[in-house]
């Protein structure tokens, strides 16, 4: 059972007091809102006759107490507006009780309230809103982290543990502004790409979640069991294979937003549960998809920030096209200054120790030469940029290229230290796709978890 901290059992007496002087601390009536706080603040202009009768409807949190007046902050999903409380404005002259009582001493901060009333300027210039009528939606239990801030502006007790953000996201969005951009900016980013793509004439689809091997990429599964038919299946670890199935069926452009599972490492940049979105059209080549991503990326850049320059971190991004483009053999030399294109295993695996890049046995060639990347060279692309040209070894599903030998026609876009975008020309010959598998299933024998299996029925489809 839940042990009740000091501020807890404190609002519990006071959700008590309001049930006995007749509150209903969780009313069940619709409340009407007519305005947004963002809304007020952006448009109110003191000379005008607007937001004279305003409805909002938020969060507590904060309140100053001045003898028959009271300043305090409600907070919506837009933002936060001062409002101006006075006993006289919301109370009948015959019952105090609301104000007196209820108001300054029984309602918390972080409790839900509806207030109406008109929009004004304070003294000081500060947009407010000056309440005629206050009601409790609900109240709230639990207390929110307080952030303070000094006369100076300095912020102490702030929510920014990484671990109780992350896994308490709900405190986060209350108390922290900031965190309920990203989420509105991730939503302009899907309706940007949707555009982009349903513009073209591409088919967005859904493919199966639970499949009964997993494939499409290199990463560890989760499995589950299936009691009905008694048999194991996987959370997809990618949709790859089954988009290429629409393909095969007749689709000439389909495309996916999908919630994929990879069992394995954790980090900020890691999850074990992620979104991408995968597109696949026919008759095309990994040329003519750089130029898609470039052409789509610039424009989601504009819809959500109206500009291709982002500020990230310490760094200014430009996404207007055309991105810087390297080989992968070519940006291993430009930032070690080794040429790697001739080496086999062994020189490799020498190459990536003298590197100080950590390896172990179990990687083959493709595995050592991605590390290598991985560590010399991810972290330091910044700007947008297009590595092409993988070896063969590492992309099983890539078709070979078509003037380099050793070599797949693949490309990853990489962009302040991390990929944001993988892609290849398919590989349509099923000769050459059942060796690239069965080298997977070997490279699996000698114990690395991420190697691809052998899918039967996509060779069926190929």
């Amino acid at each position: 059972m839940h042990q009740l901290s000091e501020q807890e059992i404190i609002r519990r007496e006071n959700l008590q007091k309001l049930i006995e002087a007749g509150f209903n601390p969780y009313p069940s009536e619709t409340f009407e809102v007519n305005a947004t706080t963002a809304e007020i603040k952006a448009n109110f202009k003191p000379e005008s006759s607007d937001y004279q009768e305003v409805s909002l409807a938020g969060r507590l949190m904060s309140r100053r107490i001045m003898g028959k007046a009271s300043f305090a902050e409600l907070q919506d999903s837009t933002g936060r507006i001062q409002i101006y409380v006075s006993r006289d404005e919301i109370c009948p002259d015959e019952d105090k009780t609301l104000y007196n009582e209820a108001f300054k001493k029984w309602f918390d901060l972080g409790d839900f309230i509806g207030i109406k009333g008109r929009a004004f300027y304070t003294q000081v210039g500060e947009c407010s809103i000056h309440v005629t009528s206050l009601t409790l939606l609900s109240k709230s239990l639990r207390p929110l982290p307080v952030v303070k801030k000094d006369d100076e502006g300095k912020v102490y007790d702030a929510f920014t543990d990484p671990e109780q953000r992350y896994r308490q996201r709900y405190v986060d969005l209350v108390v922290n502004d900031h965190v309920k951009d990203v989420f509105v900016k991730r939503s302009i980013m899907y309706n940007s790409i949707r555009e982009y793509l349903n513009v073209r004439g591409y088919l967005e689809v859904e493919t199966p979640i639970l499949q009964p091997l997993y494939g499409g990429a290199a990463a560890r599964p989760f499995t589950t069991h299936h009691n009905t038919l008694d048999m194991k299946l996987y959370l997809r670890i990618a949709n790859e294979l089954y988009l290429k199935r629409l393909i095969v069926g007749g689709y000439d452009g389909v495309y996916e937003f999908s919630k994929d599972f990879r069992n394995e490492g954790m980090s900020r940049f890691h999850n074990p549960e992620f979104t991408q979105i995968e597109l696949y059209v026919a008759y095309k080549d990994y040329n003519w998809m750089m130029d898609l991503v470039e052409e789509m990326v610039e424009k989601v850049a504009i819809d959500i920030h109206g500009t291709t320059q982002v500020q990230v971190g310490e760094n200014i991004i430009d996404f207007k096209r055309p991105w810087k483009r390297y080989t992968m053999y070519e940006a291993i030399q430009h930032f070690t200054g080794i040429d790697i294109s001739e080496m086999d295993e062994s020189q490799l695996r020498a190459t990536a120790k003298s590197l100080h890049v950590p390896v172990d046995e179990t990687m083959g060639k493709g595995k050592l030469i991605d590390e290598i990347f991985g560590e010399k060279c991810e972290g330091k692309l910044i700007q947008p940029t297009f590595i092409t040209d993988y070896p063969v070894e590492m992309s099983p599903l890539a078709k070979k290229h078509r003037s380099k030998e050793g070599l797949v026609e693949r490309f990853e876009a990489i962009c302040n230290g991390k990929e944001i975008c993988n892609s290849f020309s398919e590989l349509n010959d099923p000769i050459d796709q059942r060796q690239r598998f069965e080298a997977q299933l070997e490279l699996g024998k000698r114990g690395d978890e991420e190697a691809m299996v052998l899918d039967e029925d996509f060779f069926k489809s190929s």
